[in-house]
């Protein structure tokens, strides 16, 4: 995991570093840890902003804080990556949980079974079809029946 440093108006301190480093870890343990990371760390305004992007392998993921100090915003940016990550996570599980399209699960895949009787062997079976929709739907009436007194 190489992590690249960018202060804008701001001189990166070791204890902010260190913060970085510990959230990173975190988000090491969900996504791995084949991933670059740019920390851009500005001052505008008496307004401190964070922005950390994390490139994994389909995209980028972004966390962006504006905050009174750094240290806040650096953690509210690492709550939002690792609330981004955990939803990558989850979509790229789900995408690779899928059932294959070639495999049938129907033990009968054209509705035909045999008949299970006492004394009828293989060849004097007579297929039944199953359907689990009748053919001819039902009709409903215009009107309702009227009653006569």
């Amino acid at each position: 995991m190489n992590v690249e440093y960018t202060g804008r108006q701001y001189e990166i301190t070791p204890a902010i570093r260190k913060e970085v480093e510990t959230g990173l870890t975190k988000i090491k343990k969900i996504l791995g840890d084949r991933f670059e990371t740019k920390v851009i760390l500005a001052v505008e305004k008496h307004r401190h902003k964070a922005e950390i992007t994390i490139s994994p392998r389909n995209g980028p993921i972004v966390g962006l804080a504006q905050a009174g100090d750094m240290t806040s915003a650096v953690n509210e940016a690492l709550e939002h990556l690792e609330k981004q990550a955990l939803k990558y996570k989850t979509r790229w599980r789900t995408k690779k949980r899928q059932p294959r399209k070639g495999f049938d699960t129907k033990p009968n895949g054209n509705g035909v079974e045999l008949q299970a009787a006492v004394g009828v062997t293989e060849k004097t079976a007579v297929p039944i079809v199953v359907h689990k929709y009748p053919q001819v739907s039902k009709t409903t009436e215009a009107h309702p029946p009227c009653s006569v007194k």
